[in-house]
Parts: C-alpha cells; sequence; structure tokens
C-alpha cells in the first residue's frame, strides 16, 4: 500500500490550517470591530467559499493561477514554473475552502469576548498584544479550537476544488481523497475501502482528541 496520499493530505492539510488559524484570526478580530453594515458585507464575502461547490471554487481559482492568467503568467515568467497541478496548488485551494470555518467560529468567540476585562489590563498599562495574546485568546480558545479542528478536517477531505488545480498524479499530487475516487473509477473497490477506513480513523482520532481536551478544559473550570 502506497502511503504516498495519506503524507500527502496530511502535509495539506496541516499547512492549510496553519495558514487559516492565523488569517482567520487576524480577521476575525478586526472585522469583529467594524459597524455592522460594513462588517455584513465583508462576511459574505469572506464565507462565500463556504456554500459554493468546491468544483466552483476550483474553477474561481485557476482563473487567477492558471498559466494563461495573471498570477499564473508571473510566476511563469518569474520562476519558470505554473502553479495547477502541482502537491501546493493544493494548499493554495485549500486555504480558501476551509478559512470560513476558521474565520466565522474565532469572529463568533471573540464577539462572545468580556471586554470589562480588556478595560482592565488597559488601566493597568498592558499593551494590546498583550492582551490579545495573554488574555483574549485564552479566554475564546474554545471556539478557535474549533474552528481550527473543523478547518483541519475539512481540508483532510477536501476533493471537488483539490481535483479541479492538483489533478490525480501518483507520487506527486495525490490525496487521500483523489485516491479513493481513482481506484473507485478503476474498479477497486477493496483498495478504495482502505482509504476511506484511514480517512475515517484520522478524523475520529482528532475529534476524539477535540473532546478530551474540551473535558480537561471543563475539569479546570470546576476546579477553578
Amino acid at each position: 500500500m502506497n502511503l504516498f496520499p495519506l503524507w500527502n493530505s496530511l502535509r495539506i492539510a496541516l499547512i492549510s490550517t496553519v495558514v487559516v488559524f492565523f488569517l482567520g484570526l487576524f480577521f476575525a478580530y478586526y472585522i469583529a470591530k467594524l459597524p455592522r453594515v460594513l462588517k455584513g458585507i465583508l462576511d459574505v464575502i469572506l464565507t462565500l467559499p463556504l456554500v459554493l461547490p468546491p468544483t466552483v471554487v476550483g474553477y474561481l481559482v485557476l482563473r487567477l493561477v492558471g498559466p494563461r492568467r495573471v498570477l499564473g503568467k508571473f510566476f511563469l515568467a518569474a520562476f519558470g514554473f505554473t502553479i495547477p497541478m502541482t502537491w501546493w496548488s493544493a494548499i493554495i485551494v485549500t486555504v480558501v475552502v476551509i478559512f470560513p470555518l476558521m474565520y466565522r467560529t474565532a469572529r463568533g468567540a471573540f464577539e462572545s469576548f468580556d471586554n470589562t476585562l480588556m478595560y482592565s489590563g488597559q488601566t493597568l498599562g498592558l499593551s494590546n498584544s498583550f492582551i490579545f495574546w495573554r488574555i483574549r485568546l485564552p479566554y475564546c480558545r474554545q471556539g478557535i479550537l474549533a474552528g481550527t479542528v473543523l478547518a483541519f478536517a475539512r481540508a483532510l477531505g477536501e476533493y471537488g476544488a483539490t481535483s479541479m488545480i492538483a489533478g490525480y498524479i501518483p507520487g506527486h499530487t495525490a490525496t487521500i481523497s483523489t485516491t479513493v475516487y481513482a481506484l473507485w473509477k478503476n474498479n477497486q473497490d477493496a483498495e478504495a475501502l482502505k482509504w476511506v477506513l484511514v480517512n475515517i480513523a484520522i478524523s475520529a482520532v482528532v475529534l476524539l482528541a477535540v473532546n478530551l481536551l474540551e473535558k480537561r478544559e471543563k475539569q479546570k473550570g470546576v476546579k477553578a
């Protein structure tokens, strides 16, 4: 059993999750402070990939990074390579797909933050950076953790947008999801089932870990 699809899926999911973790926190923190109308407009724009079909997202990304498009031409002229059909091109489109999950959950967590804690910190002379990383973020950790895990699980199972921009090249761009489809298409149901079970096992372990962390946090809260 060639384990490349597993390794490739994990690295794409992990890198994409790290990227959207910081992007999601950044946009959620600043957009939560905006006026309602402007916040609503930006919400629609940033959350749109969540409701669009993955293949549509993949098509739109291809319109940006294809070899005949603006970004694609730039990379081809400057660096001599094209973006589509590479393993890291899957990271680009996966970030777009999973960003709304991190952004929405983080923004909801920030909006539930008790601002009196921030004001108290400011009266003590604490910097905004200190308040954010040492007070606001720990206070909102449950929502942020949930968004991070959801983003990772979604990235691990991404198929539609990934297949549009990275395709299925064994040993190069193949992921668990694209491998399952390729095996099923070639009537290799037994092999496809193995990868389905691998995906289910990884997802179950991730969710179990989150449940254990939440349980531990609740126990800490009760003791406190």
